[in-house]
């Protein structure tokens, strides 16, 4: 029988501190799951439609991601993405623009340079199937990306 670990929830103060416990999260864990949501990117830019304040936090994220790929270890599985499009530039809305997001994935079975495109997705269900195949749990709906 598996023992789960205990959730724990940590509120944090935009970005910044966000990165920041994240990595300390990953430092502290042995195995398991931390999810981080960047808010500032949907509330502070995209929906102020705030396109400078948008592209400085994400030389933030890029400049900080060494770290996160370093505290999170050699065989973890990272994913960056969004849950949905919030233009910062769209004229036309303040909220949701609904455009492609990005996905990015690290995964000691890709190896070093071993980039490649993921394709555009079928559903955003594909993300949590990766999920679920990185802890060997399922089914869930969705079509794991290969690693």
């Amino acid at each position: 029988m598996t023992t789960a670990s205990p959730t724990v929830e940590v509120h944090t103060e935009g970005n910044t501190d966000g990165l920041h416990r994240t990595e300390q999260a990953l430092r502290d864990l042995d195995r398991g799951l931390v999810y981080t949501n960047l808010v500032d990117f949907d509330m502070t830019y995209g929906h102020r439609r705030d396109p400078q304040g948008y592209a400085r936090a994400l030389e933030e994220v890029d400049a900080f991601l060494p770290r996160l790929l370093e505290a999170a270890g050699p065989d973890a599985l990272t994913l960056i993405c969004a849950d949905h499009g919030c233009d910062p530039t769209a004229a036309w809305s303040t909220d949701h623009t609904r455009e492609y997001v990005p996905l990015i994935l690290a995964h000691a079975g890709i190896g070093p340079g071993g980039g490649r495109d993921l394709g555009v997705r079928a559903t955003f269900a594909d993300l949590g199937a990766t999920v679920a195949a990185n802890f060997g749990v399922g089914p869930v709906d969705g079509r794991p990306i290969a690693l």
